[in-house]
């Protein structure tokens, strides 16, 4: 009697063991397989490319490596003295066309009045003066605005709050027109790109919440589901460049391909550094 006792004991406790792990493989499976999760995710933030908008000399650097700024801080600026002679002189040429049209305007208005002592041809020589005297003033004030501008544009300003980085610019580099001369995290921009298993996007809709960990931190992040990617690079086909390219994971023979979801930040804990590009773990809350 004592042994089926012990026998059916065994027995009991084997069948909750076995129960309890399956129950275990269960709930990790959907876990792993179903729950709306990943480890392969980023920080993301878009990146201003700060290009001078005209050639010269810097004479200043106002910010240093890893500053940050508000947008409309200047940044740097190149050598204004050029640019003040060339307003100067665009100005002085603005008062002589003028003159010159005031005195094409007094000269037709002579003619006018003079009406048959003069030729017809005089006539209409002298409003083709004035037409074109006022011509030469207006491309004058072209001129001179442009000048202005280009005064103006000598002191490169941030376009976006954000964060200098990989500043290398010194005062007496000559920089060149279009061409990026420092980068500009844009600190208004940051968010958290998930990459997805296809098999999974089922489960997360635009607004639902999202828990972030960055790696290396204990605090978790709030935030929300904003968009998800309307398309990815087909790899079997040619590459455009223009569409997200993420390499899926081996989890099967056949690859379940990544999507970025965008996730907005609604909460950050205090002392919780942003970085673009580090490394999170996104979970959605369904």
């Amino acid at each position: 009697m004592k042994m089926n006792i012990k026998l059916a004991g065994r027995v009991l406790v084997t069948l909750i063991a076995v129960v309890a792990a399956g129950l275990v493989a269960t709930e990790m499976w959907n876990h792993y397989m179903d729950d709306p999760w990943t480890r392969d995710a980023r920080v993301r933030a878009d990146v201003v490319g700060v290009a001078p908008d005209v050639s010269g000399l810097v004479s200043d650097v106002l910010v240093k490596d890893n500053q940050s700024v508000r947008k409309g801080d200047i940044l740097f600026r190149i050598d204004r003295e050029r640019f003040a002679l060339a307003l100067t002189q665009a100005e002085a040429t603005v008062e002589g066309r003028k003159a010159a049209l005031e005195q094409s305007h007094r000269d037709r208005e002579r003619l006018e009045k003079l009406g048959t002592v003069v030729s017809q041809q005089q006539t209409e020589q002298a409003r083709a003066a004035e037409a074109q005297a006022d011509a030469n003033y207006r491309e004058a004030l072209a001129q001179r605005d442009v000048a202005r501008l280009n005064l103006q544009r000598s002191e490169i300003r941030a376009s976006v709050n954000g964060t200098v980085s990989n500043l290398s610019l010194r005062p007496g580099d000559y920089v060149a027109a279009g061409k990026a001369e420092l980068a500009l995290v844009d600190t208004d921009s940051l968010r958290i790109e998930g990459y997805f298993e296809e098999t999974k996007l089922p489960r997360i809709h635009v607004g639902d919440k999202a828990v972030i960990t960055l790696m290396g931190h204990s605090a978790a992040i709030k935030g929300h589901v904003e968009s998800i990617a309307a398309g990815i690079e087909d790899r079997e086909r040619t590459e455009t460049g223009l569409l997200a390219n993420i390499n899926p994971t081996f989890t099967w023979v056949r690859l379940a391909q990544r999507v970025p979801i965008r996730i907005a930040l609604d909460s950050v804990p205090s002392g919780t550094r942003l970085v673009a590009g580090a490394t999170a773990t996104v979970s959605v809350i369904r």
